[in-house]
Protein backbone atom coordinates (compact mmCIF):
# COMPACT_ATOMS: atom_id res chain seq x y z
CA UNK A 1 0.00 0.00 0.00
CA UNK A 2 1.26 3.09 -0.85
CA UNK A 3 1.64 6.43 1.45
CA UNK A 4 0.66 9.74 0.70
CA UNK A 5 1.20 12.45 2.88
CA UNK A 6 -1.32 15.42 1.74
CA UNK A 7 -0.56 19.03 3.14
CA UNK A 8 -4.07 19.92 4.76
CA UNK A 9 -4.58 23.47 4.62
CA UNK A 10 -8.21 23.71 6.47
CA UNK A 11 -9.91 24.91 2.90
CA UNK A 12 -12.46 22.31 1.20
CA UNK A 13 -9.61 21.65 -1.90
CA UNK A 14 -7.19 19.65 -0.01
CA UNK A 15 -9.72 18.06 2.08
CA UNK A 16 -11.33 16.85 -1.29
CA UNK A 17 -8.21 15.92 -2.12
CA UNK A 18 -7.81 13.67 1.49
CA UNK A 19 -11.15 12.04 0.63
CA UNK A 20 -10.09 10.91 -2.54
CA UNK A 21 -6.62 9.15 -2.04
CA UNK A 22 -8.06 7.07 0.85
CA UNK A 23 -10.94 6.29 -1.73
CA UNK A 24 -8.06 5.11 -4.43
CA UNK A 25 -6.62 3.06 -1.57
CA UNK A 26 -3.51 4.94 -0.30
CA UNK A 27 -2.24 5.30 3.36
CA UNK A 28 -3.23 8.59 3.48
CA UNK A 29 -1.41 11.25 6.33
CA UNK A 30 -2.62 14.53 7.03
CA UNK A 31 -0.04 17.45 8.07
CA UNK A 32 -1.06 20.85 8.70
CA UNK A 33 1.99 23.53 8.19
CA UNK A 34 2.44 26.21 10.14
CA UNK A 35 4.23 29.35 8.34
CA UNK A 36 3.91 31.91 10.57
CA UNK A 37 4.30 32.35 14.03
CA UNK A 38 4.43 35.95 15.02
CA UNK A 39 0.83 37.31 15.83
CA UNK A 40 1.66 40.67 15.61
CA UNK A 41 1.21 40.77 12.62
CA UNK A 42 -1.98 39.48 11.50
CA UNK A 43 -2.96 43.01 11.72
CA UNK A 44 -6.80 41.50 13.17
CA UNK A 45 -7.16 39.65 16.71
CA UNK A 46 -8.51 36.78 14.70
CA UNK A 47 -5.52 34.44 14.40
CA UNK A 48 -6.71 32.77 11.39
CA UNK A 49 -3.86 29.71 11.05
CA UNK A 50 -5.56 28.11 14.62
CA UNK A 51 -8.63 28.24 12.65
CA UNK A 52 -7.10 26.47 9.64
CA UNK A 53 -5.42 23.62 11.69
CA UNK A 54 -8.80 23.23 13.54
CA UNK A 55 -10.66 22.41 10.27
CA UNK A 56 -7.78 20.30 9.09
CA UNK A 57 -7.86 18.35 12.09
CA UNK A 58 -11.41 18.03 11.80
CA UNK A 59 -11.28 17.03 8.18
CA UNK A 60 -8.39 14.38 9.09
CA UNK A 61 -10.81 12.69 12.11
CA UNK A 62 -14.02 12.74 9.54
CA UNK A 63 -11.50 10.74 7.13
CA UNK A 64 -9.98 8.61 10.02
CA UNK A 65 -6.31 9.50 8.80
CA UNK A 66 -3.61 10.35 11.15
CA UNK A 67 -2.76 14.37 11.33
CA UNK A 68 -0.31 16.42 12.74
CA UNK A 69 0.77 20.09 12.59
CA UNK A 70 4.17 20.79 11.88
CA UNK A 71 5.77 24.39 12.42
CA UNK A 72 7.83 25.63 9.26
CA UNK A 73 7.83 29.23 9.94
CA UNK A 74 10.81 29.43 10.33
CA UNK A 75 12.20 27.94 6.76
CA UNK A 76 9.39 30.23 5.50
CA UNK A 77 10.81 33.41 7.11
CA UNK A 78 13.98 32.55 5.80
CA UNK A 79 13.34 31.39 2.53
CA UNK A 80 9.72 33.34 1.68
CA UNK A 81 9.46 36.69 3.78
CA UNK A 82 12.91 37.59 3.93
CA UNK A 83 13.55 37.02 0.21
CA UNK A 84 10.29 39.17 -0.65
CA UNK A 85 11.44 41.94 1.41
CA UNK A 86 14.39 41.88 -0.55
CA UNK A 87 12.82 41.64 -3.71
CA UNK A 88 10.41 44.26 -2.67
CA UNK A 89 13.44 46.93 -1.51
CA UNK A 90 14.79 46.30 -5.34
CA UNK A 91 11.70 47.25 -6.60
CA UNK A 92 10.30 43.86 -8.06
CA UNK A 93 6.70 42.24 -7.22
CA UNK A 94 7.60 39.08 -5.68
CA UNK A 95 4.86 36.13 -6.33
CA UNK A 96 4.83 34.39 -3.10
CA UNK A 97 2.62 31.73 -4.02
CA UNK A 98 4.96 30.36 -6.67
CA UNK A 99 7.57 30.50 -4.18
CA UNK A 100 5.95 28.84 -1.34
CA UNK A 101 5.40 25.68 -3.83
CA UNK A 102 8.88 25.81 -5.18
CA UNK A 103 10.47 26.49 -1.50
CA UNK A 104 8.04 25.29 0.92
CA UNK A 105 5.80 22.43 0.16
CA UNK A 106 7.22 21.04 -2.45
CA UNK A 107 11.10 21.11 -0.51
CA UNK A 108 11.14 21.57 2.93
CA UNK A 109 7.54 20.02 3.49
CA UNK A 110 8.06 17.02 1.36
CA UNK A 111 11.72 16.30 2.22
CA UNK A 112 9.60 15.81 5.67
CA UNK A 113 6.95 13.70 4.07
CA UNK A 114 9.78 11.71 2.92
CA UNK A 115 11.43 10.78 6.06
CA UNK A 116 7.87 10.10 7.31
CA UNK A 117 7.91 7.07 4.34
CA UNK A 118 5.78 8.72 2.02
CA UNK A 119 5.93 7.59 -1.61
CA UNK A 120 4.11 10.91 -2.21
CA UNK A 121 2.80 14.24 -1.51
CA UNK A 122 -0.04 15.46 -2.41
CA UNK A 123 -1.79 18.99 -2.54
CA UNK A 124 -5.27 20.36 -3.54
CA UNK A 125 -4.31 22.10 -6.44
CA UNK A 126 -6.44 22.55 -9.09
CA UNK A 127 -4.08 20.70 -11.65
CA UNK A 128 -2.61 17.57 -13.29
CA UNK A 129 0.32 15.09 -13.78
CA UNK A 130 1.07 13.21 -17.01
CA UNK A 131 3.86 10.65 -17.31
CA UNK A 132 5.08 9.83 -21.04
CA UNK A 133 7.99 7.49 -21.79
CA UNK A 134 11.06 8.99 -23.70
CA UNK A 135 14.34 7.06 -24.22
CA UNK A 136 13.12 4.58 -21.75
CA UNK A 137 12.90 7.13 -19.35
CA UNK A 138 9.89 8.23 -17.41
CA UNK A 139 8.88 12.21 -17.40
CA UNK A 140 6.55 13.94 -15.71
CA UNK A 141 3.94 16.45 -17.45
CA UNK A 142 2.71 19.58 -15.39
CA UNK A 143 -1.07 19.77 -17.02
CA UNK A 144 -3.72 22.19 -16.76
CA UNK A 145 -6.77 21.72 -14.67
CA UNK A 146 -9.67 20.50 -16.22
CA UNK A 147 -11.74 23.32 -14.57
CA UNK A 148 -10.64 26.44 -16.93
CA UNK A 149 -11.43 28.90 -14.39
CA UNK A 150 -9.62 27.48 -11.61
CA UNK A 151 -6.68 26.39 -13.40
CA UNK A 152 -3.58 26.56 -10.61
CA UNK A 153 -0.53 25.19 -12.69
CA UNK A 154 0.67 28.18 -12.66
CA UNK A 155 1.40 28.27 -9.24
CA UNK A 156 3.52 24.87 -9.48
CA UNK A 157 5.91 26.30 -12.65
CA UNK A 158 9.07 26.36 -10.32
CA UNK A 159 8.40 22.97 -10.00
CA UNK A 160 11.15 20.16 -10.76
CA UNK A 161 10.93 16.44 -12.90
CA UNK A 162 12.30 15.33 -9.28
CA UNK A 163 9.75 17.24 -7.24
CA UNK A 164 7.21 16.32 -9.94
CA UNK A 165 7.49 12.38 -9.42
CA UNK A 166 6.77 12.24 -6.05
CA UNK A 167 3.80 14.66 -6.16
CA UNK A 168 -0.25 14.14 -7.12
CA UNK A 169 -2.84 16.04 -7.55
CA UNK A 170 -6.07 13.98 -6.67
CA UNK A 171 -8.98 17.69 -7.44
CA UNK A 172 -7.08 18.26 -10.69
CA UNK A 173 -9.90 16.27 -13.06
CA UNK A 174 -12.75 18.11 -11.07
CA UNK A 175 -14.45 21.33 -11.29
CA UNK A 176 -14.71 23.62 -8.21
CA UNK A 177 -18.32 22.80 -8.15
CA UNK A 178 -17.33 19.69 -8.06
CA UNK A 179 -15.32 19.62 -5.17
CA UNK A 180 -17.46 21.21 -3.16
CA UNK A 181 -20.72 18.80 -3.88
CA UNK A 182 -18.20 15.97 -2.58
CA UNK A 183 -17.14 17.65 0.84
CA UNK A 184 -21.18 18.36 1.09
CA UNK A 185 -21.67 14.71 0.60
CA UNK A 186 -19.06 13.69 2.69
CA UNK A 187 -20.50 16.23 5.00
CA UNK A 188 -16.89 17.73 5.95
CA UNK A 189 -16.51 20.67 7.91
CA UNK A 190 -15.09 22.47 5.16
CA UNK A 191 -17.74 22.29 2.52
CA UNK A 192 -19.07 25.68 2.50
CA UNK A 193 -15.79 27.60 3.81
CA UNK A 194 -15.21 30.15 1.05
CA UNK A 195 -11.84 30.14 -0.46
CA UNK A 196 -8.77 31.86 1.26
CA UNK A 197 -7.84 34.66 0.46
CA UNK A 198 -4.46 37.27 0.85
CA UNK A 199 -0.61 35.67 1.38
CA UNK A 200 -0.53 32.00 1.84
CA UNK A 201 1.33 32.59 4.81
CA UNK A 202 -0.18 35.15 7.21
CA UNK A 203 -3.83 33.82 6.83
CA UNK A 204 -5.74 36.94 6.50
CA UNK A 205 -3.37 39.77 5.93
CA UNK A 206 -2.94 42.38 2.87
CA UNK A 207 -0.04 42.02 1.62
CA UNK A 208 0.54 45.73 1.65
CA UNK A 209 -0.37 46.12 5.13
CA UNK A 210 2.06 43.37 5.91
CA UNK A 211 4.63 45.30 4.12
CA UNK A 212 3.64 48.93 5.60
CA UNK A 213 4.73 47.10 8.49
CA UNK A 214 8.04 46.08 7.90
CA UNK A 215 9.64 48.50 5.10
CA UNK A 216 9.62 51.85 6.56
CA UNK A 217 8.11 54.59 4.72
CA UNK A 218 9.39 57.61 2.61
CA UNK A 219 7.70 60.41 1.71
CA UNK A 220 8.18 61.05 -2.25
CA UNK A 221 6.30 62.12 -5.38
CA UNK A 222 3.90 60.79 -7.80
CA UNK A 223 4.51 61.96 -11.49
CA UNK A 224 1.75 61.87 -14.17
CA UNK A 225 3.68 60.90 -16.84
CA UNK A 226 1.31 62.19 -20.34
CA UNK A 227 0.22 59.62 -23.42
CA UNK A 228 2.00 62.36 -26.03
CA UNK A 229 5.09 62.07 -24.29
CA UNK A 230 7.77 61.44 -26.44
CA UNK A 231 9.39 58.37 -24.93
CA UNK A 232 6.35 56.48 -26.44
CA UNK A 233 6.47 57.91 -29.75
CA UNK A 234 9.55 56.49 -31.00
CA UNK A 235 9.61 55.77 -34.74
CA UNK A 236 10.51 52.31 -36.30
CA UNK A 237 14.08 51.99 -35.45
CA UNK A 238 16.18 49.91 -37.58
CA UNK A 239 17.65 46.85 -35.69
CA UNK A 240 20.89 45.25 -36.51
CA UNK A 241 19.71 41.12 -35.48
CA UNK A 242 16.94 40.03 -34.00
CA UNK A 243 18.41 40.31 -30.47
CA UNK A 244 18.60 43.64 -31.03
CA UNK A 245 15.31 44.11 -31.67
CA UNK A 246 13.89 41.86 -28.87
CA UNK A 247 16.29 43.96 -26.63
CA UNK A 248 14.68 46.98 -27.69
CA UNK A 249 11.06 45.41 -27.17
CA UNK A 250 11.18 44.60 -23.54
CA UNK A 251 13.69 47.49 -22.26
CA UNK A 252 12.63 49.40 -19.01
CA UNK A 253 11.91 52.65 -19.91
CA UNK A 254 13.99 55.37 -17.74
CA UNK A 255 11.46 57.85 -16.55
CA UNK A 256 12.79 61.22 -15.21
CA UNK A 257 10.84 63.61 -12.98
CA UNK A 258 10.55 66.15 -15.67
CA UNK A 259 8.95 63.84 -18.19
CA UNK A 260 5.22 64.90 -16.36
CA UNK A 261 4.07 66.73 -13.59
CA UNK A 262 4.27 66.53 -10.00
CA UNK A 263 0.73 65.21 -8.97
CA UNK A 264 0.72 63.85 -5.15
CA UNK A 265 2.69 62.26 -2.89
CA UNK A 266 3.18 58.51 -1.18
CA UNK A 267 4.85 57.11 1.55
CA UNK A 268 7.13 54.56 -0.02
CA UNK A 269 8.19 53.60 -4.03
CA UNK A 270 8.69 50.04 -2.87
CA UNK A 271 4.61 49.70 -1.98
CA UNK A 272 3.40 50.06 -5.16
CA UNK A 273 3.44 48.02 -7.94
CA UNK A 274 3.50 48.16 -11.84
CA UNK A 275 -0.59 48.45 -13.46
CA UNK A 276 -1.60 49.58 -9.93
CA UNK A 277 -4.47 51.43 -9.53
CA UNK A 278 -5.47 51.57 -5.41
CA UNK A 279 -3.82 53.68 -2.78
CA UNK A 280 -2.56 56.34 -5.27
CA UNK A 281 -5.04 59.04 -3.55
CA UNK A 282 -4.99 61.43 -6.60
CA UNK A 283 -8.21 62.88 -7.34
CA UNK A 284 -9.11 65.29 -10.34
CA UNK A 285 -7.88 63.37 -13.46
CA UNK A 286 -9.94 62.55 -16.49
CA UNK A 287 -9.20 58.91 -16.48
CA UNK A 288 -8.17 57.20 -13.02
CA UNK A 289 -3.82 57.27 -13.04
CA UNK A 290 -2.10 53.83 -12.90
CA UNK A 291 1.40 53.09 -12.23
CA UNK A 292 3.49 52.74 -15.11
CA UNK A 293 7.24 52.32 -13.26
CA UNK A 294 8.42 52.95 -10.11
CA UNK A 295 11.61 53.96 -9.56
CA UNK A 296 13.36 52.76 -5.63
CA UNK A 297 16.61 54.09 -5.88
CA UNK A 298 14.91 58.14 -6.02
CA UNK A 299 11.89 56.63 -4.41
CA UNK A 300 9.44 58.01 -6.96
CA UNK A 301 6.48 56.65 -8.37
CA UNK A 302 5.40 57.22 -12.21
CA UNK A 303 1.46 57.13 -13.04
CA UNK A 304 -0.43 57.46 -16.42
CA UNK A 305 -4.06 58.35 -16.97
CA UNK A 306 -6.06 55.09 -18.10
CA UNK A 307 -5.47 51.81 -18.58
CA UNK A 308 -4.47 51.95 -22.03
CA UNK A 309 -1.76 54.59 -21.54
CA UNK A 310 1.46 53.75 -23.44
CA UNK A 311 4.07 53.64 -20.72
CA UNK A 312 1.93 50.19 -19.24
CA UNK A 313 2.59 48.07 -22.78
CA UNK A 314 5.40 46.12 -24.24
CA UNK A 315 5.37 43.08 -26.15
CA UNK A 316 8.44 41.14 -25.10
CA UNK A 317 10.15 40.34 -21.69
CA UNK A 318 13.69 38.67 -20.63
CA UNK A 319 14.34 35.83 -18.05
CA UNK A 320 18.34 36.03 -17.53
CA UNK A 321 19.87 32.58 -17.42
CA UNK A 322 19.87 32.21 -13.60
CA UNK A 323 16.11 32.42 -13.32
CA UNK A 324 14.92 30.76 -15.86
CA UNK A 325 13.38 27.22 -15.36
CA UNK A 326 12.08 24.44 -17.46
CA UNK A 327 9.51 22.26 -15.70
CA UNK A 328 10.32 19.47 -19.50
CA UNK A 329 14.47 20.06 -19.27
CA UNK A 330 14.15 17.68 -22.08
CA UNK A 331 12.96 20.71 -24.00
CA UNK A 332 15.02 22.94 -22.91
CA UNK A 333 15.91 25.20 -25.81
CA UNK A 334 19.92 25.58 -26.89
CA UNK A 335 21.47 29.05 -28.03
CA UNK A 336 19.43 30.61 -31.34
CA UNK A 337 16.74 28.15 -31.17
CA UNK A 338 13.16 29.66 -30.97
CA UNK A 339 9.70 28.11 -29.84
CA UNK A 340 5.71 28.75 -30.67
CA UNK A 341 4.54 28.98 -27.14
CA UNK A 342 1.26 30.04 -25.18
CA UNK A 343 2.17 32.24 -22.32
CA UNK A 344 0.97 34.26 -18.90
CA UNK A 345 2.57 36.60 -16.82
CA UNK A 346 0.31 36.64 -13.96
CA UNK A 347 -2.56 33.83 -13.04
CA UNK A 348 -5.44 34.17 -14.00
CA UNK A 349 -4.15 35.40 -17.35
CA UNK A 350 -5.46 33.98 -20.48
CA UNK A 351 -2.93 32.16 -22.16
CA UNK A 352 -0.89 34.40 -25.16
CA UNK A 353 0.71 33.73 -28.33
CA UNK A 354 4.61 33.91 -28.05
CA UNK A 355 7.72 33.06 -29.30
CA UNK A 356 10.73 31.84 -27.39
CA UNK A 357 13.86 32.96 -28.13
CA UNK A 358 17.34 31.64 -26.51
CA UNK A 359 20.19 33.86 -26.61
CA UNK A 360 23.69 33.64 -24.81
CA UNK A 361 22.72 35.62 -21.78
CA UNK A 362 18.97 34.25 -21.16
CA UNK A 363 15.77 33.69 -23.01
CA UNK A 364 13.25 36.62 -24.20
CA UNK A 365 9.47 35.88 -24.50
CA UNK A 366 7.99 37.81 -27.59
CA UNK A 367 4.21 38.32 -27.61
CA UNK A 368 2.26 38.71 -30.70
CA UNK A 369 0.21 41.33 -28.96
CA UNK A 370 0.63 43.82 -26.40
CA UNK A 371 0.98 42.93 -22.47
CA UNK A 372 -0.20 45.17 -19.88
CA UNK A 373 2.05 45.65 -16.82
CA UNK A 374 4.64 43.38 -17.07
CA UNK A 375 6.56 43.41 -14.03
CA UNK A 376 9.60 42.48 -13.36
CA UNK A 377 10.09 40.32 -10.23
CA UNK A 378 7.01 37.97 -11.41
CA UNK A 379 6.75 34.51 -12.96
CA UNK A 380 6.01 34.15 -16.68
CA UNK A 381 4.80 30.55 -17.43
CA UNK A 382 5.26 29.06 -20.97
CA UNK A 383 2.94 26.19 -22.07
CA UNK A 384 2.37 23.70 -25.00
CA UNK A 385 -1.09 22.96 -25.34
CA UNK A 386 -2.26 21.77 -21.70
CA UNK A 387 1.38 21.63 -20.31
CA UNK A 388 3.16 23.61 -18.69
CA UNK A 389 6.49 23.54 -19.50
CA UNK A 390 8.75 26.19 -18.66
CA UNK A 391 8.92 29.16 -16.34
CA UNK A 392 11.20 32.39 -15.19
CA UNK A 393 11.47 35.43 -13.31
CA UNK A 394 11.02 38.56 -15.33
CA UNK A 395 14.15 40.66 -15.17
Amino acid sequence: MKRVVIGLSGGVDSSVAAYLLKQQGYEVIGLFMKNWHDDSVTISNECPWLDDSNDAMLVAEKLGIPFQTVDLSEQYKERIVDYMFHEYEKGRTPNPDVLCNREIKFDVFMDMALELGADYVATGHYCRKGTIQKDGKNIYQLLMGVDDNKDQSYFLCQLSQEQLAKSLFPIGELTKPQVRDIAMEQDLVTAQKKDSQGLCFIGKVKLPDFLQQQLKPKEGVIVEIPKEQEIFSETQKEFISEEDKLKYLSRKIDYHVNDGKIVGKHQGAHYFTKGQRKGLAVGGTLEPLFVIDTDVEENVIYTGQGKEHPGLFKKALFVTNEELHWVREDLALKLDETMSVMARIRYRQPLQKAILHKVDSGLYVEFEAFQSAITEGQFVAWYLNDELVGSGVIS
